[in-house]
């Protein structure tokens, strides 16, 4: 498990958010326990700052190797806005500890974060990625290697035509393809026969779980799909009381974020979502 690393005790605007680091977890029994294992080292460009903001890593197999689109903002603001460039970087490993990069990827604007990957039916490889420029929504682009992409179209629309969101995941299950979007309040689920065109379905996650610690709106996930559920994986600001959403978080308390795993299945055509999942259920597993 790759994961944004947050610094929810440091003093000074966004510098909590920023500067953050992408921590390692392992599991050797079908995700029902995890171990830390250390950060992603060598993801810094060369010339940048010793100390850079990594956000939401999207890796996957392909081809003979692992790859990484990681968010990245060099240096680390003091503040958020259209001035903090964001891209989203592409690296590639054979082993999961040692990554090469390969590059910026040249997107729809300068304040792109937050990639998701899926190997499409059309026989393309499809991004999607959230458009900060563009009122916060969502875009893809395709590519046939991986390396080279094509900006094609705005897909979930932000403000002010849409509900602003980020962290798009995309995944198969039951027949259907899914994608997920963080609408900060619950995440947008919608559905597609193609990869192309997508029907909105609602929303999941914007009711409190049973565990003290998973009571809060369930925020940016990632989806492990098998054949008849899958594994969802997201984190809450248990302390949070989510009141001010502009403002965001301001105690240490209230920044400090847990991960969870819920279930993922599809009944009469509509995703389902159960949350109250024992923290010790083996979900990475085919049914």
């Amino acid at each position: 498990m790759f994961y944004t690393n947050r610094r929810p005790s440091v003093d000074g605007g966004k510098l909590w958010i920023h500067g953050a680091t992408i921590g390692i977890a392992v599991s050797d029994d079908d995700g029902a326990s995890w171990h830390y294992k250390g950060t992603v080292r060598g993801l810094d460009a060369p010339g940048d700052p010793p100390r850079n903001t990594h956000w939401a890593p999207e890796v996957i197999w392909a081809d003979g190797l692992y790859h990484m689109y990681l968010t990245y903002i060099t240096g680390v603001p003091s503040f958020s806005g259209p001035d903090v460039a964001r891209t989203i970087v592409h690296f590639t490993s054979l082993d999961l500890v040692n990554w090469t990069r390969v590059g910026p990827l040249k997107l729809s604007s300068g304040r792109v974060i937050d990639a998701a990957v899926f190997a499409c039916p059309d026989g393309r490889w499809r991004l999607w990625y959230k458009d900060d420029a563009d009122g916060a929504s969502t875009w893809s682009a395709t590519s046939a290697d991986l390396f080279t992409w094509q900006v094609e179209e705005r897909v979930v629309p932000g403000a002010p035509d849409g509900n602003p969101h980020e962290g798009p995941n995309v995944f198969f299950l039951s027949g259907h393809y899914w994608l997920i979007v963080d609408e900060w309040h619950g995440q947008g689920v919608y559905r597609s026969a193609d990869t192309r065109k997508w029907t909105r379905q609602g929303k999941i996650g914007d009711r409190p779980g049973r565990h003290d610690l998973d009571r809060r709106f369930v925020r940016h996930a990632d989806v492990v799909a098998f054949d008849t559920h899958a594994a969802m994986y997201y984190f809450t600001h248990p302390l949070w009381d989510e009141i001010d959403q502009t403002a965001g978080p301001q105690s240490v308390e209230a920044k400090q974020t847990v991960l969870h795993h819920a279930r993922l299945t599809v009944r009469d055509g509509l995703l389902e979502f159960t949350r109250d999942i024992a923290a010790d259920t083996p979900l990475l597993r085919r049914a």
